[in-house]
């Protein structure tokens, strides 16, 4: 057996070639609209003009004239109607229709399929179809969601998740906060507010899927959760998972927006209903409009602060903006909450995280979403502090950065504290010139006797 030195394997500080990065220079990356078939259909999605509305009917017999018509879909065809993308880990529960029943709680929401020889005619045609809705009043802001009166989003008649043992919120506790305050020498207040982010990715989202003669359906897809996406596609049109065959590869830009199983499932119930190749693919409106966007935070900070720069008490209370619909932001605002005291050593903290219902588009996955709007906020606050006490903003992170031993607001000990090091390299990079006592401390582990 050939033993490998360490050093062979070592890649920090080496320039490493992309897998994929000699094709994208030679042209030669395949991607999912590459693959050409005869007899190709084209899925145009029908949609909500509305952000909240009763969907009283839909008529498709103008759209049924347009020459090039094949078919439509609707809820009434989907197996399993209602899901949520994160059943497969337990995050439930089922709450967002792949075409929608009665209700309409977003504007962009997907009503009705059309299935045509072109793409001209399937826009034609999903142009003509003629919805009757009854517009509701929409709820559009956080906090206005949970107030008293708020006209109920979700099914469950409450405009915010709900999490175990009927907690309407996440919510971490270390300390006494409210004690710590009554004792500091300042009190730092503040509020941050993020917009939602769309990834923009170069390449829309979409998918081709094509019946073999086997009885399987190939799906030829740019999802950056190949398996994910397919067992969900499996849950929700009862289809054995072996009948079908995911092939991803490159996938033109993604950024965590490709993984929310929304082309793939409608696209092979069309296969299915058509017996043809059917390709469903965004507009570039509608991945500007309808896919999903990294959603929108509101954050408030209050802090307690010593005259020597030792934070004693940090409350936070969090509203994630879900959107319509579940998708990724429970789990996203258990990351947060898990997060939001920052890598900081503070002894008093009490932090309350909500995952609000509005609507607006659902929002998703992007880039360390959720612990991203944390430290967002939290890296602002902290230049506050330093500016009320007087400190240099190096100094106040110097000061109450975690050591290992050091425990956490959600009572775990940090075991792996870098933040010492990494503001020591950074100063050195950049051409700081750190105090001597910065220089010398580290995230050694201290005792707590």
């Amino acid at each position: 057996m050939t033993v490998q030195h360490k050093e062979e394997l070592h890649v920090v500080g080496k320039s490493v070639p992309r897998r994929d990065g000699l094709g994208h220079v030679k042209g030669t990356t395949t991607f999912y609209e590459d693959h050409q078939f005869n007899n190709l259909c084209y899925l145009k999605m029908v949609r909500s003009p509305v952000a909240h509305g009763k969907l009283n009917g839909v008529d498709f017999s103008e759209a049924e004239k347009v020459r090039g018509f094949v078919t439509y879909l609707t809820h009434k065809d989907v197996p399993n109607n209602i899901y949520t993308i994160l059943r497969l880990i337990g995050v439930g529960p089922d709450d967002e229709p792949v075409l929608a029943v009665d209700r309409l709680r977003f504007k962009g929401e997907a009503i009705a399929a059309i299935i045509a020889e072109s793409e001209e005619a399937a826009n034609r045609a999903a142009s003509l179809v003629k919805l009757d809705i009854e517009e509701l009043e929409p709820v559009l802001d956080v906090e206005e969601a949970l107030k008293p009166g708020a006209p109920a989003i979700a099914d469950t008649g409450v405009n915010y998740f709900i999490y175990e043992n009927e907690m309407d919120h996440r919510q971490v506790r270390l300390g006494d906060v409210e004690k710590a305050f009554q004792e500091a020498d300042y009190i730092v207040e503040s509020r941050f507010q993020s917009s939602p982010i769309e990834h923009a990715p170069t390449e829309t989202t979409g998918c081709i899927v094509v019946p073999e003669s086997d009885g399987r359906y190939t799906v030829y897809t740019n999802t950056q959760a190949l398996f994910f996406s397919l067992d969900n596609a499996g849950i929700t049109l009862n289809l054995p998972f072996e009948k079908m065959h995911f092939v991803g590869g490159t996938s033109g830009g993604g950024f965590g927006g490709k993984v929310d199983v929304i082309t793939e499932p409608v696209t092979i119930l069309a296969a299915m209903h058509t017996g043809r190749p059917v390709k469903f693919k965004y507009s570039r409106q509608e991945e500007m409009a309808v896919s999903s966007p990294r959603g929108a935070w509101r954050l408030y900070y209050k802090d307690g602060v010593m005259k020597d720069g030792r934070i004693i008490a940090r409350k936070v209370t969090t509203y994630a903006d879900s959107g319509a619909y579940n998708r990724h932001t429970p789990y996203a605002v258990t990351k947060h909450a898990a997060n939001a005291a920052g890598p900081y050593n503070i002894p008093n903290v009490s932090i309350d995280a909500y995952c609000v219902y509005t609507n607006k588009a659902p929002s998703s996955a992007m880039r360390g979403f959720a612990v991203t709007m944390a430290s967002w906020a939290i890296e602002q606050q902290m230049d506050k502090i330093a500016e009320v006490v007087g400190l240099d903003p190096w100094a106040i992170r110097f000061i109450n950065a975690y050591k290992n031993g050091d425990m956490k607001p959600h009572h775990k000990i940090a075991e792996d504290a870098t933040l010492i090091e990494v503001m020591q390299a950074a100063a050195e990079m950049t051409g700081v010139d750190l105090p001597q006592e910065y220089k010398d401390m580290s995230s050694a582990e201290v005792s707590h006797d």
